[in-house]
């Protein structure tokens, strides 16, 4: 077999989730109830990160316009957490989705499902960022090391949806396993909410710290100032890559080039005014996106690479293992590392 053929194999196992002698879940996505035609209405799955209301307004007239686009209705399917829609995906009531890096990787894994946009920022930025948040009084709260000083003294602290890249992937890594701290034997209570309940939960001073993002602030910031004023960032994360948009897989060819092509010419192409239409429409959604650009499932390999180095440092801090049980689980663990590095090298 030569090069470039390998080549071509890896990178047709990368973009449909395969991987080379390591199970990332496609047994579990051959689970997933197949689709024996194009629905006639598309379910678009969309995170509650505010309130279902908020997020309806701000949807409905890109909705709407993927309705012309595509001949179909586009329906909204809102859930408060990442697993209602990975679930709604698993068994074809939700077709399209937008959600962050963590959760696509159980839509591919388990959903049958498959990364082919991703978002931009209105400011043009290609991510954004995890953040540990206190209230804006707390002030012997200004980094990491002050927090870590209070484990033990019955603080209480907010954590996301457990799905969630920067709400619990990016600060579990970073901020606990890095450091060789167990949030829940730090803190008197650790408590799941999403980005807006956790903002809201340290403004009010219901819990010490929480887990949030740059979005959230920034949503707040323009919708409630007051409110944003009442928080501070104690830590932000390394750049984190903007979400993925998803649709299932075994949607028609011909209807997943409709859905691909409307994604990557709204705000691209057209008129003057349809352009202009078509970016303040985005720009009115979440705390502000661009226009969206063309990708696939290779976007999530860092976001697998992450989950896998937490799960060894867990691995590596888990005083109930024996010496052969850790060694066999890093092995593991070191394998499927090496299986991303593979694809990561032979794709780009």
């Amino acid at each position: 077999m030569t090069g470039l053929t390998i080549k071509r194999l890896i990178l047709s196992l990368a973009i449909t989730g395969i991987s080379l002698g390591t199970s990332f879940g496609t047994a579990a996505a051959q689970d997933a109830q197949k689709l024996e035609k194009d629905p006639d209405v598309l379910n678009f799955g969309i995170i509650s990160t505010e309130s279902s209301e908020n997020l309806r307004d701000q949807w409905e007239p890109f909705l709407k316009e993927m309705e012309l686009a595509t001949g179909l209705r586009v329906k909204p399917f809102f859930s408060t957490d990442y697993a209602g829609i990975i679930e709604a995906m698993r068994f074809a009531k939700v077709h399209i989705a937008w959600m962050g890096n963590k959760a696509a990787i159980e839509a591919v894994d388990r959903a049958n499902a498959e990364v082919f946009a991703k978002l931009t920022r209105k400011d043009g930025s290609d991510g954004y960022y995890s953040y540990i948040l206190t209230n804006a009084d707390n002030s012997g709260a200004n980094s990491l090391g002050d927090m870590f000083k209070q484990c033990g003294t019955g603080l209480n602290f907010g954590i996301g949806d457990p799905n969630s890249t920067s709400g619990t992937l990016v600060p579990t890594y970073y901020v606990f396993a890095q450091n060789k701290i167990d949030p829940r034997s730090c803190f008197k209570t650790v408590r799941a909410g999403s980005h807006e309940a956790n903002f809201a939960a340290v403004a009010n001073k219901l819990v010490d710290y929480a887990t949030n993002n740059s979005e959230e602030l920034n949503r707040v910031k323009a919708n409630d100032p007051a409110l944003a004023k009442k928080v501070k960032v104690i830590w932000t994360s390394p750049a984190i890559a903007n979400d993925p948009i998803l649709y299932r897989r075994d949607l028609s060819p011909d209807l997943k080039d409709k859905i691909h092509a409307f994604f990557l010419s709204f705000g691209h192409i057209g008129t003057p005014s349809e352009i202009a239409k078509a970016r303040e429409i985005l720009a009115k959604m979440n705390d502000g996106y661009g226009p969206f650009t063309d990708s696939n499932n290779t976007q999530l390999y860092e976001t697998r690479e992450l989950n896998l180095f937490t799960k060894k440092l867990a691995v590596q801090n888990d005083g109930g293992l024996s010496d052969s049980e850790k060694s066999t689980k890093l092995a593991d663990l070191d394998k499927q590392l090496a299986t991303l590095k593979l694809l990561e090298t032979q794709t780009h």
